[in-house]
């Protein structure tokens, strides 16, 4: 209760209530219920724009279409409830069209709060988008991939009686990365502010930090997510700077630092965590699967998994070098794609 959850929206954060959590729900079955009037303030700010009108007041916001059913409800009651209690009239575009919803009003400070509470209710539904794109950097380059490729054929001459390790835990080659951040990038909107913003980066920081130069950098040594080696969902290969520096660590904490400030990306950890994944449980299922680091509320990413036993990998191949490559560009990956190389479908790069 003293240290309530801060929810960040934009430039604004909202303190949190707590509440009683519910077991997650299909989308169509979501509620405003979900997210009670309680959970945030209703005071004005200047965060956005409410315009004055001859009828009264107006707020007009971008909204994705794929989050539109969730500001409806099922059976509109999400919406009715909203308008009801704000005192507000809420028009949204027809589904699949994309546009601003508006928010209009008598009173301003009931479209105020009409507009407050909206954002908190998407940010919570936002959160529960399994993710679309991906910060990545490529370490698919031919040398890394044969080195992949020999780990991959001796851990299973090696390995293969360990208990739930099989062929079908490793990465696919072509697609083997750094990841920095997830994203929910849901239109064509969304996705060119994410590309604006990246080359925004570029020019504000990377450069300087990278010295106009590739960054080469090391893969060796490999390593577990958990605290168990005897049950493992993820072993990923270890990367370094080859000159001993933290320039790729600087550079991969201020790119997430910035998105995370503009709202394409939530935050996760302080710094990130450079690892190119190997082997995924994920992967025994779907071989196109990618790990989110910080899953919805309500949804487990270990759900059916079937861990392996990585005691003998670790020992056998701790220090297993993957090879040198030189880190030409930071791409926003498409998730569940490819390209003509193999590695994933690009909507922009630096």
């Amino acid at each position: 209760v003293l240290r309530p959850t801060l929810v960040r929206i934009g430039e604004r954060v909202y303190r949190k209530n707590a509440i009683q959590e519910q077991p997650y729900q299909q989308e169509e079955e979501e509620d405003f219920s979900a997210v009670s009037p309680g959970d945030c303030s209703d005071e004005p700010c200047d965060a956005f724009v409410v315009e004055e009108t001859e009828k009264g007041f107006q707020c007009r916001v971008e909204v994705p279409s794929p989050l539109y059913k969730y500001i409806i409800g099922k059976k509109g009651e999400t919406k009715k409830r909203l308008e009801t209690e704000t005192r507000t009239s809420i028009s949204i575009p027809k589904p699949g069209v994309e546009g601003e919803i508006v928010i209009t009003g008598q009173q301003r400070s009931g479209v105020t709060s009409a507009r407050t509470r909206l954002d908190v209710l998407l940010d919570s539904f936002r959160r529960k988008q399994p993710f679309t794109h991906f910060l990545s950097l490529p370490l698919n380059q031919p040398n890394i991939q044969e080195r992949f490729l020999q780990f991959k054929e001796e851990v299973l001459e090696k390995c293969s009686q360990d208990p739930g390790v099989s062929s079908s835990l490793f990465q696919n080659p072509a697609k083997l990365h750094l990841t920095l951040g997830t994203l929910v990038l849901l239109n064509e909107q969304e996705i060119q502010r994410a590309c604006d913003l990246l080359q925004r980066c570029k020019e504000d920081f990377v450069e300087q930090i990278a010295g106009g130069e590739p960054l080469t950098v090391e893969v060796a040594g490999v390593e577990y997510m958990n605290d168990d080696p005897a049950v493992v969902d993820v072993l990923y290969a270890k990367v370094h700077m080859k000159d001993g520096s933290d320039r790729l660590q600087v550079i991969a904490d201020r790119l997430v630092e910035r998105f995370v400030a503009s709202g394409l990306m939530l935050k996760e950890w302080d710094r990130v965590k450079l690892h190119a994944t190997v082997m995924n449980t994920l992967f025994r299922k779907d071989p196109s699967a990618e790990e989110r680091h910080n899953p919805a509320p309500g949804r487990s990413s270990c759900k059916e998994r079937e861990s392996f036993s990585g005691r003998n990998i670790l020992k056998l191949f701790e220090n297993f070098y993957f090879g040198e490559v030189r880190l030409d560009s930071v791409r926003l990956s498409q998730r569940f794609s490819s390209d003509a190389s193999g590695y994933y479908a690009t909507s922009g790069q630096l």
